[in-house]
């Protein structure tokens, strides 16, 4: 992946393709660590003898935490150098993962998962502040929607890595190794990378609603597309938790097999899908930074509701393309939170958003997906993922008459 490049000044642009670079990799090690276990959740079932529940549970422990440590970051992110409480974040999410390996219990898996949130929460809050304290308004669709293919990347390399290496040496060994590099990565951030001025390449101009906190609960740009992206996350939360499991079930494939496709699939439509997204949002006008999500989440249900309840013949090809029309809201919908907030605020509007979002989104789906399908099967579990894309339409086709609004309050 090249870093986009910033226009003005040699040292500037250095800056920009250190940032990118070592935020790049960072992420993709947060993703792929988070999509670990879905690639090996059969091997962990087997071993702990638990139902669907209670394996969806570990992915609720992460978000859980995830989202509860949110606010206290982001007050901390726009008050203090981010550098080291950025680095420390990876650190801790690396630690526990490496620690993995003394896992033997679904109690220690349970606080592991937990434990990694903390690290994740502030590592997700911080970095696309940072990246947008680099570049302006008109370039964060572009820089954002390359920033954001680490996650497809990053949950391939987690489904093929945790099937094929916990098919072959246990379920452990995925997360031991997964450990390491971002270890190196952080200590090569707290090496090279100087800290940003916050807002520092804001051009828009300041208002109550984009600066105030009190001011952020009016700013309806920032809601409805934070809300909407709530949708969006428990449809995009429980669908990839559990679709190496669904493969396996519905059409027999082992769990190495269901791996390798699950990551394959997520890689090219996550790829494709974010920079395409990205692509077409930066060539319109800002409302279609929440119609290109909107579309994306109204295109996605008919391809789902097929691989959930079609034809056996129709399920991977229905999968490959629901899930690369839904990643057409990448880009986009990332880059209208960031542009509803000035700089001086955005670790704090950052971080609400991920409150909500995982509180509303895969903070339960795991979890309630895996409820449903205890009581009845998988499939039905996945299509309450049908009913949230359409939330999700209807509140993003809304925000959309709000763009630029938050600008001039």
């Amino acid at each position: 992946m090249v870093a986009p490049t910033l226009s003005g000044s040699r040292a500037g642009k250095r800056t920009l393709r250190i940032a990118f670079t070592l935020l790049f990799l960072l992420n993709l090690l947060n993703y792929a660590d988070r999509y670990l276990l879905p690639g090996v959740q059969t091997l962990v079932q087997r071993e702990f003898l638990i139902n669907d529940a209670q394996l969806g549970a570990l992915t609720n422990a992460f978000f859980i935490t995830y989202m509860l440590a949110a606010p206290m970051t982001g007050w901390l992110g726009d008050r203090f150098r981010r550098k080291p409480l950025l680095v420390g974040a990876v650190l801790l999410w690396s630690v526990a993962t490496l620690m993995t390996a003394w896992v033997h219990s679904y109690a220690a898996m349970y606080f592991r998962h937990a434990v990694v949130g903390i690290g994740e929460a502030t590592f997700g809050i911080f970095a696309p502040a940072i990246l947008c304290d680099l570049v302006p308004e008109q370039a964060r669709t572009r820089i954002l929607s390359a920033f954001y293919v680490a996650i497809p990347l990053g949950g391939a390399l987690g489904y093929a890595g945790g099937g094929v290496l916990g098919g072959l040496y246990g379920w452990r060994m995925p997360f031991m190794i997964a450990a390491v590099p971002g270890i190196l990565i952080a200590i090569l951030y707290a090496l090279f990378m100087p800290e940003p001025i916050r807002g520092g390449a804001d051009t828009i101009a300041p208002s109550f609603v984009r600066t105030k906190f009190i001011g952020l609960f009016r700013n309806a740009a920032f809601w409805y597309a934070t809300l909407g992206m709530a949708m969006l996350v428990f449809s995009m939360g429980g669908i990839s938790t559990w679709l190496p499991t669904f493969l396996e079930r519905r059409a027999g494939y082992s769990v190495g097999t269901a791996g390798l496709l699950s990551g394959g699939i997520t890689a090219f439509d996550g790829i494709v899908g974010t920079l395409l997204g990205g692509w077409i949002a930066s060539r319109l006008a800002p409302k279609y930074l929440y119609r290109i999500p909107a579309l994306a989440a109204l295109g996605t249900i008919p391809l789902a509701a097929i691989a959930f309840f079609g034809p056996t013949y129709l399920l991977l090809p229905a999968i490959f393309l629901a899930i690369l029309v839904l990643f057409l809201h990448n880009g986009p919908l990332n880059t209208a939170i960031v542009n509803s907030i000035a700089g001086g605020m955005r670790s704090t509007a950052i971080a609400v958003n991920l409150f909500i979002i995982h509180a509303l989104g895969d903070a339960i789906s795991p979890w309630f997906i895996g409820f449903i399908s205890d009581r009845s099967n998988l499939a039905t579990g996945l299509a309450a993922t049908l009913v949230t894309l359409l939330i999700a339409s209807i509140l993003l086709m809304l925000g959309s008459r709000h763009i630029g609004r938050a600008n001039a309050s």
